[in-house]
């Protein structure tokens, strides 16, 4: 991982068991999975094991626009971290590593991830946090 990651995060009123699940299980992936209501998450797939690969298909509900998001994991270590390498086009080999801490009856998300050359970094930050923000909102929303 390079040092100018751009971290994103969020304190989700549930337990760690339960937001990891709902992060991991590709029947809650195609729920949350998407920084704007004009977009979706049709399907997923994840092999949540160390060499294991991760696919969600992310478009826009009108059809219009649409790409795979690809990863391969190089360590999982249940309930409290993710590191994968996402293989995109654009940028093969970026890092992102995704930390999972119970605090109370709070657990913190922190996804910190290699940016990309083609979006502004504000841009990337931005929209990495529209998608952690609906995934709070998806898993307190089942409690």
């Amino acid at each position: 991982m390079t040092n100018n990651q751009i971290t994103v995060k969020s304190n989700i009123k549930a337990a760690v068991e339960k937001v990891w699940d709902c992060y991991t299980n590709p029947k809650h992936i195609v729920n949350w999975n998407f920084a704007s209501p004009e977009w979706c998450c049709p399907t997923a797939t994840n092999e949540l094991k160390q060499g294991g690969r991760y696919m969600a298909r992310m478009e826009s509900k009108d059809g219009s626009m649409g790409f795979d998001f690809e990863a391969i994991y190089s360590e999982v270590v249940p309930l409290k971290k993710l590191c994968y390498t996402m293989g995109d086009d654009v940028n093969i080999g970026r890092k992102a590593i995704v930390i999972f801490e119970q605090i109370d009856h709070i657990t913190e998300v922190k996804v910190s991830f290699d940016p990309e050359d083609e979006n502004s970094i504000e841009l990337q930050k931005n929209g990495w946090q529209a998608i952690l923000d609906n995934f709070k909102g998806y898993v307190e929303s089942l409690a």
